[in-house]
């Protein structure tokens, strides 16, 4: 299996198949942890991406969207995985407020049933305070427990990009693990989808709405792309203790492949990426086919 793509593992379009592969892997690493809460957090999360909660919208955001949640979600269970295969262990309680927080982390780009103004990406700015909020508010619809609730929150705190995690006020350092493995899966969870690049022109807009105006248009942002691998890079080394080095364990475990098919993907992308922009005369644009993303882009936005 040493040519496997990350993408053929898993049906990643189906939460359901999601779902079956975490409950599979969780029971190869925390037997104890109960899967049929698990599947109750998971299709609560389901039900509330796609507009089933009586005073929340469903989900409106293309790139921060539900199969976003649920590549983080497995990228999570991975890395609990990997890690209990290099001696790290964890409870099964903090199994489960892990797998919450990989779950609601993006809960905050979710609009209220009574805001009618533009769509979730508004939210970008303050999306992780409200993921935060969200969960405090209904955190035992996902079957957590009260004293659980700040843990939660601080491992969700981890998925800001813009935050120094050293002032996150972690209860203990396996919850301070645990965050930084969920902001590791965070970013892989993006960066190795196999169409990131065609979702970054959905990003520019969600970006553009939230008045974020880093980017001159959808080119610009594709062009400055590269250097984020580098920052995420340097993210993964200074400030998630390198949590992602993990996956490599997982995939030998699981699939006996010696190899991070996580980083893989992203290595993959950024060839591609950089190639496509080296022509002068062409629209990288042109060169993003995967699942006919640009065609929605330019007929939602042009």
């Amino acid at each position: 299996m040493g040519d496997t793509q990350l993408a053929n593992l898993v049906e990643m379009e189906s939460p359901q198949a999601v779902l079956d592969e975490a409950i599979t892997v969780i029971a190869l690493f925390s037997a104890d942890t109960d899967p049929l809460a698990i599947r109750a957090a998971f299709g609560q999360t389901v039900s509330l991406y796609q507009g089933d909660w009586e005073h929340t919208k469903g989900c409106n955001t293309d790139y921060h969207d539900l199969k976003h949640v649920t590549d983080c979600f497995l990228a999570m269970v991975r890395l609990f995985h990997g890690a209990r295969q290099t001696g790290l262990s964890f409870s099964p309680r903090q199994v489960h407020q892990g797998l919450v927080a990989a779950l609601l982390h993006d809960a905050g780009y979710l609009q209220n049933s009574d805001d009618n103004e533009g769509t979730g990406a508004k939210y970008t700015s303050c999306h992780v305070r409200r993921s935060m909020d969200f969960l405090q508010q209904h955190f035992a619809v996902f079957g957590l427990q009260e004293s659980e609730i700040h843990a939660s929150m601080a491992m969700i705190h981890c998925t800001d990009l813009n935050w120094d995690l050293s002032s996150v006020p972690f209860p203990d350092p396996s919850t301070e693990q645990i965050g930084k493995m969920l902001a590791a899966s965070d970013i892989l969870a993006q960066m190795a989808d196999r169409t990131y690049l065609e979702k970054l022109l959905f990003l520019f807009y969600e970006l553009d709405e939230a008045r974020i105006r880093d980017y001159r248009d959808e080119l610009d942002l594709m062009h400055r792309s590269a250097d984020f691998y580098i920052r995420m890079a340097d993210r993964f080394e200074s400030q998630l203790s390198s949590s992602n080095r993990f996956m490599v364990h997982h995939f030998k475990a699981r699939w006996n492949i010696d190899a991070d098919l996580y980083q893989r993907a992203i290595d993959n992308q950024r060839v591609y990426l950089t190639t496509i922009l080296k022509s002068v005369d062409d629209d990288p644009r042109d060169q993003l086919r995967r699942s006919r993303i640009v065609e929605a882009v330019k007929k939602k936005y042009t």
